[in-house]
């Protein structure tokens, strides 16, 4: 019964034993093949004696078999409050971060799960009512990283067969902490509606799940196909997706979802992105949790959010340190041949008695409006950007320095005020710069 096609003799795996029937029969399964196991248990603190009864229950069963043990106790309750995660989520976060530390402390392959067929067909039933893609529908997988489960091809009962002919007992969780309502909905209510209808539903919905295991490893082959032709990787951080490339291809809604999604953006967000993308929204944006999406014409431009940062006051000549820039402030008087003019985006050379100090860096607003150089009248800086062709994120990252007036009198990086303009009369000059 056991899939021994993904475990090796020589190697050491940590098996998750709870008492329950199905680690039970899987590590005695593990030992009657001859697999190097050591054993580990949780207490969870969450039922009170009848958690004690499991511990002592895989404390006896462990060393009846000569399988060394590994035992943890955690505050559930107080790790979900923290966190602010329900009770499952909390114990399963423990359980695995706790697994995977223990694994590589002890040199172990894998840690092996007693997952069984009638968990992966409550999963994939579970995943179609909610609403799911081909992943969610390939149910559970026997390989997941670290993580195996050698038993996804074995039934419940199949397993409980087997611990009675071998007369090994195994204890009852009455609160079922393994599951959810919901999941318990489908084991005691649809499952037998289903075997009602036909006895070998189980078994041709775990059958579907494997064909779709198959079938998502040539999808997933052919979007890493597509994705390597439609996504750039910027060397600034902003990477770039083709559109035109993106609706050639046999499915662009498909394509765009798993492509924005390695960024934490979700199915419904791809939606949006389409739209703004067919509608030809130029410098909107959508936001996951750590990224921004910003449509440009022919493209989607996609990179990380970035704090903006508050504004820096420079009071007086120095040297200030803004995020990761530096900037020097000096001042210089006229020399008997005037000053030496250093053309460089990098540097504003401003008439010192033009401007008033304090000087502000700070990230544009909209509405902002400042004389370009060489220019009458004034301009937004929005225009100004687009003008220049910008995109969203270097529009987003765009930096002015105004003086106690409110003038702004350098667009950093692009162009001084023409109000700040550097003449015949001018006697001194303050110098602002990038190191």
């Amino acid at each position: 019964m056991l899939n021994c096609d993904i475990l090796y003799k020589e190697k050491l795996y940590l098996v998750a034993l709870s008492g329950g029937a199905d680690s039970v029969a899987l590590l005695l399964m593990m030992l009657d093949k001859g697999y190097s196991v050591e054993a580990v248990h949780c207490n969870f603190h969450l039922r009170g004696e009848e958690a004690d009864r499991d511990e002592a229950f895989v404390i006896d069963l462990c060393e009846r078999n000569g399988v060394k043990l590994h035992r943890v106790h955690f505050d559930t309750r107080g790790y979900a409050e923290l966190h602010k995660q329900s009770i499952e989520t909390a114990a399963r976060n423990l359980r695995y971060g706790y697994f995977e530390r223990l694994r590589q402390d002890i040199g172990a392959e894998a840690i092996v799960v007693a997952h069984h067929r009638d968990d992966n067909v409550e999963t994939v039933l579970m995943n179609l009512v909610r609403g799911t893609g081909l992943n969610g529908m390939a149910g559970i997988r026997a390989v997941n990283g670290h993580v195996l489960r050698p038993l996804l091809g074995v039934s419940r009962s199949d397993i409980e067969t087997y611990l009675r002919r071998k007369g090994q007992t195994y204890v009852t969780d009455s609160t079922n902490l393994e599951t959810d309502a919901t999941r318990n909905k489908f084991r005691l209510e649809v499952m037998p509606q289903l075997c009602s209808i036909n006895p070998n539903a189980p078994r041709g919905i775990d059958t579907t799940a494997r064909h779709l295991q198959e079938a998502e490893k040539m999808v997933r082959w052919a979007v890493d196909q597509l994705s390597h032709e439609t996504v750039t990787v910027g060397n600034d951080g902003i990477d770039v997706i083709s559109v035109d490339k993106l609706l050639s291809s046999p499915s662009p809604e498909y394509l765009l979802v798993e492509i924005i999604g390695r960024y934490g953006f979700t199915p419904q967000q791809a939606v949006v992105v389409m739209r703004m993308m067919k509608g030809g929204m130029k410098g909107k944006a959508v936001q996951s949790p750590t990224h921004e999406i910003a449509c440009e014409p022919h493209r989607l431009l996609v990179g990380r959010i970035a704090e903006r940062p508050k504004p820096l006051s420079m009071p007086m000549e120095g040297v200030y340190v803004y995020g990761e820039r530096r900037v020097r402030v000096e001042r210089q008087e006229r020399g008997s041949e005037g000053f030496t003019i250093v053309k460089s985006a990098a540097v504003a050379m401003l008439d010192a008695s033009k401007l008033d100090f304090p000087l502000t860096m700070r990230p544009w607003c909209e509405g902002d409006r400042f004389s370009p150089f060489g220019m009458k009248g004034s301009k937004l800086v929005s225009d100004y950007l687009t003008d220049r062709k910008k995109n969203y994120f270097q529009r987003r990252g765009q930096l002015v320095v105004e003086d106690a007036r409110g003038e702004i009198i350098w667009l950093v990086g692009e162009r001084t005020s023409e109000k700040c303009r550097v003449g015949e009369k001018t006697s001194a000059i303050i110098v602002v710069k990038e190191e």
